[in-house]
């Protein structure tokens, strides 16, 4: 008796939408490539970077997933066994309209002529710097978005407003002033925040590389940047030190 009663007040409980559990804001990249250890570095890098990533070993599969995911973007080898990437971007362009970035040790100027050619939207050579790829994304995916959206983030429980395309940040309706890297560390946080962004994932994308002297570099800046945030909000750790990790975005989407 007492277990049919807790079991109708089971049922009588709220539902869990199981489509919002897996909802996000952040755009999405599908990594195409037949190296596993490029679809992993390509991916940490996307997503210490705010993306959300997915990869794809091959044409056939990067062609499946792409019908599946509907990402946003598309990261895509050349060099591929069984359906290159010359194959593979035919048939995406076939059922799909997404950017598509080639991504290839091919330095030669009449293929990335061949490529910008056919349409795809960008085309960066191996090796990269980490840095690049995500500038190159972001880049890509302004251009694909429809002019009358912009690019920013909105923290209502925070009134923090930080607008990408114009590197413009509003606090407590308050306009801040920022330099140029002060700006790209808080952009690099607010795109993962509340989650912790490690020391070498800000060096790397705002940096391009991680050394000693850049991470003394990002201590000051991040010093100066909750100087200015406490100063319009009154609050003094919106941008809280997580002991030997990194730091953290107190701000909630």
């Amino acid at each position: 008796m007492d277990r049919d009663h807790s079991k109708d007040e089971l049922l009588a409980a709220p539902g869990i939408d199981l489509d919002a559990l897996n909802a996000s804001t952040r755009p999405t990249v599908l990594v195409v490539e037949d190296e596993p250890d490029t679809v992993l570095l390509l991916k940490q890098i996307l997503r210490l970077a705010g993306f959300d990533v997915l990869g794809a070993f091959n044409g056939f599969e990067a062609v499946q997933k792409a019908a599946e995911t509907h990402p946003d973007l598309i990261l895509l080898d050349l060099m591929m066994p069984g359906m290159d990437g010359w194959q593979t971007f035919s048939y995406l362009r076939q059922t799909t309209d997404v950017p598509v970035v080639i991504v290839s040790a091919v330095h030669n100027k009449d293929e990335i002529v061949r490529a910008l050619r056919m349409g795809v939207d960008d085309y960066l050579t191996k090796p990269f710097v980490n840095a690049e790829v995500v500038a190159r994304v972001q880049a890509v995916l302004r251009r694909a978005r429809p002019s009358h959206q912009t690019d920013r983030l909105v923290f209502p429980r925070s009134d923090l407003v930080i607008d990408f395309s114009t590197q413009e940040v509003v606090l407590n309706k308050r306009r801040i002033q920022l330099t140029g890297k002060e700006f790209a560390i808080l952009a690099t946080l607010a795109r993962s925040a509340p989650d912790v962004v490690q020391y070498r994932a800000i060096a790397d994308t705002v940096w391009g590389k991680d050394n000693p002297q850049v991470r003394n570099r990002i201590k000051y800046l991040v010093y100066l940047l909750r100087q200015k945030l406490e100063e319009a909000s009154g609050t003094p750790d919106l941008i809280q030190n997580i002991d030997r990790l990194g730091y953290k975005l107190k701000a909630e989407k």
